[in-house]
C-alpha cells in the first residue's frame, strides 16, 4: 500500500500518542506531518499560533493640536508692524491625525477590526505601513537628559521591560510569534494596493524574510532594499556593518509606485559636452542605450546619437543615505531615530498626497514628520511614553514650521485605549456589551482588588467601608478600574479614617479627579490625616513583574497654576511643581560606587550626581536646583470643557459621553535641541462672552510623565 504524502505511518502515529502520554518533546519531523499535510514546506518555531488577536477596544481622545500657538508675525505689507491673525498656513478638514500610546497589537487589531476602520476606509484605506521593529537583541532603549552640564540616564520603564522580555524571552522564537501575529493583523489593516516596508538588519532579517513570505506569499515580495551608510564603528577581524535591510511586499497586485528618479554619478555628469536650444545632451554611439531615461534624442550629421538629459537614472535597490549628523537641526538624540531622507523616499515611492500612512513603532516620529510635509495623512503608536511625547514635540514643530511657510497642514489627536485596556488585561470580554463587561467587573471586583494590593505590596483587610489593604503603618484604598477617584471618594475615606482614629492612608488609583490636590491640601488640615495620591502603573497587571517586585506606585506629581484675568483675557503662570518620581536606590549604587567615578541616579524627585573620590569618600550633588528643571513641556487649554469626549464602542452602536473632556491644546512651550529654555507664562487668552471658564493645563516632565491641573477662571 503506498502511503500518502507526509501521513503518519501507524509506527509514527504510536511514538506521538506515547510522546505526549509520557510528556517528552514530539519530534519535529511528526510535528510537520501533523500540522501541513498538504504544502511542501511549511514554517514552525516553538510557541507557533495561527490564532490573531480581534479583540476591539474603544480609543480614547485625551488631547487634540488643532494648530500651532498664535503669535505675532511680521507684516511688511501692513502698515501695523504686526499683526495677530495670520493666514499663513491652514488646517486641512475632514480627517484628524492620530498618536496612540499602548501596545500595537492591540491597537492594530481595534483599528482593523473596529469603528475606526469605517473612516480609514472612507479615507482610501491605508496605502502604505512602515515599521522598523526591535531587531537589536539585547539593546538598551534608555536615554540621556540634559540636566545643566550633566546628562542624566533615563531607564526604560518596567513596560517597555516587559516588552522587551515579551520580544526575547525564548530567544528567537518568541520574537517570531511577536511579529508574527502583529504581521497577520497588518495584512488584514493594509489596503489592496497598499505596500508594507519592513526595517531590520543581519540579527534577524532572514527571519524576517521568511516570516513576510509566509504572510503576504512569495509573490507579493517586490524588493529588498539595501541601506548603506557610514558609521564610526571599526572592526579588525571582519567587514564592518555598514547597511541595514529593508524588504518591500505588495498587498495584491498593482500597488503604488511612484519612480524616485536618482541624480545622475559624477562620470556621467562630466560628458555633459554640449548644450543647444533644449538644454544639455550627451553624444551615445548606439540609440537607447544605458540606463539614462531618454526624452528625445536625434541622429546627428556624424553617425552618432543626440541625448537629451531628464529626470535622472531609474532607481536602484540600494540606497547611500547618511546617518543623521550629531549636529543636524532634525536630530532627537533618540536612539533609533532614523534619517528624514529614508522615510522621504519611501513615502514619495510607494503613497501619494492625501493617502494614509502608518508606523506602529514610531519611535521619534520620523515617519509622521515626513508624511505631514508630504501632505500624507498618518497613524502612528508607540509602547513607550516617552516616544510619545518626543512624537508630539516634533509634530508641533513641524506645523509650526509649515503655517510659517504657508503650507496647509493637519490637525492631529493624541489616543489611548484607557479604561478598556484595564478590562482587557483583567479578562473581561470586550467584545460584550456594556452592561455586560459591568456585570464581569462586579465579579472580577475581589480579584482586581488582590491583584492591585499584591503590585503594591500590601495585605488584604477586612471590616472597612472604604479600605482595602494595609503595608505597614498605612492603610490602603485602591480606587475604581474604570473611573477617576473623585473628591466624594476623598471625603469618605476622610470621615472612614477619622471615625477608626486611623492617621496614615495611601489612595490608588489609575485616575484622579480634575483639581483633586488642592481640595485634598484644603482637607486634610481640618481631618489631620496624611493622605498620599498614588499612581497604579499598566505594569501591575503583569505577573511578572509583580512577582519579582518590579512595580512601582508614584506619588501623584502636584503642579500649582495661578490665571490672571483682565476683563476677559487671561495669562497662566506655572508657579510650583513637585514631583517624586524614582528610578533607582541611592543607598545600593553608593555602596557599589567604585572610587574615582561618578554616577548620576533619580531618587524621590530629585537628580543627584553622586561621586567617590580615590580615599573613598562619597560626594553627593544636586543637579535640579529648582522646580523648573523638572519641566519639559507644558500646554494650556483655556476652555476645557467645551469638548466632550464621545466614543463608540463598536461599528453598530451610537455615540456615547465617555464623562471626560478632551484637552484642546491651545498654547505650548517646550524644549527643543536648539532652545531649552521655557516660557513659564502663557500668551493671553481673550473669551468671546463673560463667564466661568474651567482652564486645564498639562504639564510634562523631562521623562515623558505628565500631570493635569483644573482651575476656574470668572471673566
Amino acid at each position: 500500500m503506498i502511503q500518502e504524502k507526509n501521513m503518519l505511518s501507524e509506527k509514527e502515529k504510536d511514538i506521538v500518542i506515547n510522546s505526549i502520554k509520557e510528556g517528552k518533546t514530539i519530534p519535529k519531523e511528526y510535528l510537520y506531518k501533523l500540522a501541513k499535510d498538504d504544502e511542501d514546506v511549511f514554517l514552525f518555531w516553538n510557541g507557533r499560533s495561527e490564532e490573531v488577536t480581534n479583540v476591539v477596544l474603544p480609543f480614547h481622545s485625551i488631547e487634540h493640536i488643532d494648530e500651532p500657538r498664535r503669535e505675532k508675525y511680521d507684516n511688511r505689507e501692513s502698515t501695523f508692524e504686526f499683526f495677530e491673525m495670520d493666514v499663513r498656513g491652514r488646517q486641512l478638514k475632514g480627517w484628524t491625525n492620530k498618536l496612540i500610546w499602548g501596545d500595537n497589537k492591540l491597537i492594530i487589531s481595534s483599528l482593523a477590526n473596529g469603528p475606526l476602520r469605517k473612516e480609514i476606509e472612507e479615507q482610501g484605506g491605508i496605502k502604505l505601513i512602515y515599521i522598523d521593529p526591535p531587531f537589536a537583541v539585547g539593546a538598551d532603549f534608555g536615554f540621556d537628559v540634559k540636566i545643566g552640564d550633566d546628562d542624566v540616564t533615563k531607564k526604560q520603564t518596567v513596560l517597555e521591560e516587559i516588552a522587551y522580555r515579551d520580544t526575547w524571552g525564548r530567544g528567537i522564537s518568541s520574537y517570531l510569534s511577536m511579529m508574527y501575529e502583529r504581521l497577520k493583523l497588518i495584512h488584514d489593516l493594509l489596503a489592496d494596493d497598499g505596500s508594507i516596508y519592513v526595517h531590520c538588519d543581519w540579527r534577524v532579517n532572514n527571519f524576517l524574510k521568511i516570516i513576510l513570505d509566509d504572510i503576504f506569499g512569495v509573490y507579493n515580495y517586490r524588493n529588498e532594499i539595501i541601506w548603506c551608510y557610514r558609521t564610526m564603528q571599526t572592526v579588525k577581524n571582519r567587514f564592518a556593518n555598514k547597511h541595514d535591510t529593508i524588504f518591500i511586499y505588495q498587498k495584491k497586485d498593482n500597488p503604488i509606485y511612484n519612480i524616485i528618479y536618482e541624480d545622475y554619478p559624477e562620470d556621467y555628469i562630466r560628458r555633459f559636452k554640449y548644450e543647444d536650444e533644449k538644454g544639455k545632451y550627451m553624444i551615445r554611439s548606439k540609440s537607447g542605450q544605458g540606463d539614462l531615461s531618454i526624452e528625445d534624442e536625434m541622429r546627428n550629421p556624424e553617425g552618432t546619437y543626440r541625448q537629451y538629459i531628464s529626470k535622472g537614472s531609474l532607481p536602484k535597490d540600494w540606497w547611500q543615505i547618511e546617518m543623521i549628523n550629531s549636529n543636524a537641526a532634525e536630530r532627537l538624540n533618540y536612539p533609533t531615530q532614523k534619517p528624514e531622507a529614508l522615510l522621504e523616499r519611501i513615502i514619495k515611492a510607494s503613497s501619494n498626497e492625501g493617502d494614509i500612512v502608518c508606523d506602529f513603532f514610531c519611535g521619534s516620529g520620523t515617519t509622521a514628520a515626513v508624511s505631514e510635509k508630504l501632505g500624507r495623512k498618518w497613524i502612528v503608536a508607540d509602547l513607550g511614553r516617552f516616544a510619545i511625547h518626543t512624537t508630539r514635540k516634533r509634530m508641533i514643530k513641524v506645523q509650526r514650521e509649515m503655517k510659517e511657510a504657508g503650507t496647509d497642514f493637519r490637525s492631529f489627536e493624541i489616543l489611548n485605549l484607557g479604561k478598556y485596556e484595564r478590562r482587557y488585561f483583567l479578562n473581561v470580554n470586550t467584545n460584550l456589551s456594556e452592561a455586560e463587561q459591568q456585570k464581569q467587573l462586579e465579579i472580577k471586583h475581589e480579584q482586581y482588588l488582590s491583584l492591585i494590593l499584591q503590585g503594591y505590596k500590601a495585605k488584604r483587610i477586612s471590616g472597612f467601608k472604604t479600605l482595602h489593604g494595609q503595608k505597614g503603618d498605612r492603610l490602603v484604598y485602591v480606587g475604581p478600574l474604570d473611573f477617576p477617584v473623585t473628591k466624594s471618594i476623598i471625603q469618605e475615606i476622610l470621615e472612614e479614617c477619622v471615625e477608626n482614629t486611623i492617621t496614615r492612608v495611601d489612595v490608588l488609583g489609575f485616575e484622579f479627579e480634575m483639581a483633586i490636590a488642592p481640595f485634598i491640601e484644603q482637607e486634610l488640615a481640618e481631618y489631620g490625616v496624611n493622605l498620599v495620591l498614588k499612581n497604579i502603573p499598566r505594569e501591575v497587571f503583569d505577573k511578572r513583574a509583580v512577582a519579582k517586585g518590579q512595580v512601582k506606585f508614584y506619588d501623584v506629581a502636584y503642579l500649582e497654576v495661578m490665571p490672571k484675568v483682565k476683563g476677559k483675557k487671561v495669562t497662566v503662570e506655572l508657579k510650583d511643581f513637585i514631583t517624586r518620581y524614582t528610578q533607582d536606590d541611592l543607598t545600593e549604587i553608593e555602596q557599589s560606587l567604585k572610587k574615582s567615578s561618578s554616577k548620576i541616579v533619580i531618587e524621590n524627585g530629585q537628580i543627584i550626581k553622586i561621586s567617590k573620590t580615590k580615599e573613598g569618600i562619597l560626594n553627593r550633588e544636586i543637579l535640579t536646583k529648582n522646580w523648573h528643571d523638572w519641566i519639559d513641556y507644558w500646554a494650556v487649554d483655556f476652555d476645557y470643557e467645551s469638548k466632550k469626549e464621545m466614543i463608540k464602542l463598536t461599528e453598530k452602536d451610537k455615540k456615547i459621553w465617555t464623562g471626560n473632556y478632551i484637552f484642546e491644546n491651545e498654547w505650548q512651550s517646550f524644549r527643543s535641541k536648539k532652545n531649552n529654555n521655557l516660557e513659564f507664562t502663557s500668551a493671553e487668552y481673550e473669551y468671546a462672552e463673560n463667564g466661568k471658564y474651567k482652564i486645564a493645563v498639562r504639564v510634562v516632565d523631562i521623562f515623558g510623565n505628565d500631570t493635569l491641573q483644573i482651575v476656574e477662571v470668572n471673566v
